[in-house]
């Protein structure tokens, strides 16, 4: 077999290997992807002004993003992307002043907070 011969279907080859990622196959299962933090109503419910860092973070676990610019900042981020393809992102934010919890902001907000 000639070599251009051999390098037009390896070539071949690899296109129709390619374009198997622009097909969707019917019937075939798609999982649901979660990726950051899991957050939930009920571990924001649980935290209260005064915590410290330690304290926040056995409730809400270690964030995903520690600002170097703004140490005082801690975000947690929640990505889904559903079986359809269809991503939601959620975003929570605490702040601290030196070691306190002071203030949160984002998707959720705790109950009973000033």
């Amino acid at each position: 077999m000639p070599p251009s011969l051999k390098l037009l279907a390896i070539a071949s080859l690899c296109t129709l290997l390619g374009a198997c990622t622009l097909i969707k196959f019917p019937g075939v299962h798609r999982i649901e992807v979660q990726q950051g933090n899991i957050i939930t109503q009920d571990m924001v419910n649980q935290l209260k002004p005064g915590m410290t860092r330690r304290q926040v973070q056995f409730v809400l676990g270690t964030p995903l993003v520690e600002d170097t610019y703004n140490p005082n900042r801690w975000d947690y981020i929640n990505r889904l992307r559903d079986p359809k393809g269809e991503v939601t992102q959620k975003r929570f934010s605490v702040y601290f002043n030196g070691d306190i919890l002071i203030a949160t902001s984002g998707d959720w907000q705790p109950t009973g907070w000033p």
